[in-house]
């Protein structure tokens, strides 16, 4: 899971791509990067750590130039800790491209084989963008014939990536002297917006962004979703041109986006984050109301902050006292995407504070979002009892995390994930819980999908099924023993 942006304008987008990226900063924190061109001339700027961090005024004077784009980095492939790794990656020819990528390649293996054994690429990191990056420089290559670059050019270069690269990719990219290339997966796994105003001499601005709140930010009108298998070219005059580039594209996005990644105040896919988290709520309550003996729930608490509108419609829906117990410290990151366990644990404590005049002597319905490696909802649950909670119930808006998730969100090892191989009754043992209830599978999906054009979602981390038919049980296998979280 990333953050991108890119911009085409009539006037310098350094600031605008910083500030959008300040948006998206909940989608990645451990490295970031703008690039920005002048004519057919790059400027880039990529750092570790979070945005107000990367950027100092020097910085920002040389990103120069009406078009750019931008990158918050939550590491799914490759080392966090590497700057090197962090977004835009750049290669020289043809004409030169820079490219950011939010997703993950599913058949990276074979891409690395084939970039050496046939293509003749080198690439310098481990990280999956940069074979994105250069898989889609050799196809244009391929694709470029007369002395100008065509859109219909581009587009046939992205037809070819559609056919070698498999997995999730929602892509940006700046071609030197050309403009701005936005494409998408045959899948939509991953979210991608397009944009438009207009500047005060009338011309057409655009924006494409992985969340809407950054285009209402803006004052740009949402066009639409990219669609899934779509390109879309906008050249420096802010001429845009748009292809389907993909054979049988299918529209799944992740649900994982819905339930914890996207900020409320986004629509993706023509579903409001907000109300699909309220929907949650709603279907959670029935589900608790099944399970949960009558009058073991004094209070409902949500973990702030994503639980809260589901955490509110339980309360409403059963009937009991919503309250806030935990106060949240906003200095500290989210914890889910933090690397390594030790780091999440210890940021646990600093992030949340339980309020004991909140839980004491009280029997408290805990709702979060999702459990996943089940790190932060234990201590929480611990808090909540030294905090003097007589018993506490702890509930989950998603249904339990079983499987690993190869599509663009940290969660590659089955063993670390809390539900694998445990029942519901031995999760809330680990837990420490006195109960535990999780929303069904089926409640989601028709809670986040209600009143949409959507009609299946990418549930892979929860079901075990992974849309694009390519992963394999070998392949889960390979990315346990080699990838970290």
């Amino acid at each position: 899971m990333c953050g991108i942006v890119g911009i085409v304008s009539t006037a310098l987008v350094n600031q605008q791509i910083y500030d959008s990226l300040l948006l998206l900063q909940h989608r990645g924190q451990d490295s970031t990067g703008i690039a920005t061109m002048d004519g057919s001339v790059f400027h880039l700027h990529k750092a570790r750590g979070q945005v107000r961090e990367a950027y100092r005024t020097r910085d920002m004077r040389s990103l120069i130039g009406n078009i750019g784009l931008g990158h918050v980095r939550y590491a799914t492939k490759g080392a966090a800790e590497r700057e090197e790794e962090a977004q835009p990656f750049y290669v020289n020819a043809p004409y030169g491209i820079i490219l950011i990528h939010n997703g993950n390649l599913t058949n990276t293996r074979e891409l690395d084989r084939d970039l050496f054994n046939i293509d003749r690429r080198h690439t310098n990191s481990k990280s999956d963008t940069e074979m994105l990056l250069n898989v889609l420089a050799t196809e244009l290559q391929l694709k470029i014939y007369g002395s100008d670059l065509t859109p219909d050019q581009v587009f046939d270069a992205v037809t070819s990536v559609h056919q070698r690269v498999e997995g999730s990719y929602t892509s940006i990219a700046l071609i030197a002297g050309h403009g701005l290339l936005a494409f998408r997966d045959p899948f939509g796994i991953r979210p991608l917006v397009l944009g438009k105003r207009k500047s005060l001499e009338g011309a057409d601005e655009w924006i494409v962004a992985s969340e809407s709140l950054v285009l209402e930010n803006g004052d740009y009108q949402i066009v639409r979703d990219v669609d899934p298998g779509e390109a879309i070219f906008i050249t420096q005059n802010g001429e845009l041109y748009s292809r389907q580039c993909a054979k049988n594209p299918r529209l799944v996005p992740c649900s994982f986006e819905y339930v914890y990644l996207a900020r409320p105040d986004s629509v993706m896919s023509g579903i409001s984050v907000y109300e699909a988290r309220l929907r949650m709520g709603d279907r959670l309550a029935e589900t608790i109301a099944k399970y949960t003996p009558s009058g073991d729930i004094d209070v409902v608490m949500p973990i702030p902050d994503s639980s809260r509108p589901a955490a509110m419609q339980v309360a409403r829906q059963l009937g009991i006292e919503y309250r806030e117990g935990f106060f949240k410290n906003r200095y500290v990151g989210r914890t889910f995407i933090m690397p390594g366990q030790a780091q999440r644990k210890k940021s646990v404590r600093q992030k949340l504070n339980a309020m004991g005049t909140e839980f004491k002597n009280k029997n408290v319905l805990i709702v979060d979002d999702s459990i996943v490696r089940g790190t932060t909802s234990k201590e929480i649950v611990q808090m909540a009892r030294v905090a003097g909670a007589n018993k506490v119930t702890f509930t989950s808006a998603a249904p339990p995390v079983r499987y690993s998730h190869v599509y663009g969100i940290n969660m590659p090892n089955r063993h670390e994930l809390i539900a694998y191989n445990r029942t519901i009754p031995e999760i809330s043992s680990e837990l420490s819980t006195d109960h535990m209830v999780y929303q069904e599978v089926a409640d989601l999906e028709a809670a986040i999908v209600e009143g949409s054009g959507v009609s299946e979602l990418e549930l892979s981390c929860f079901t075990g099924e992974y849309i694009t038919g390519t992963v394999t049980s070998e392949y889960l296998d390979w990315i346990e023993r080699t990838q970290l979280s």
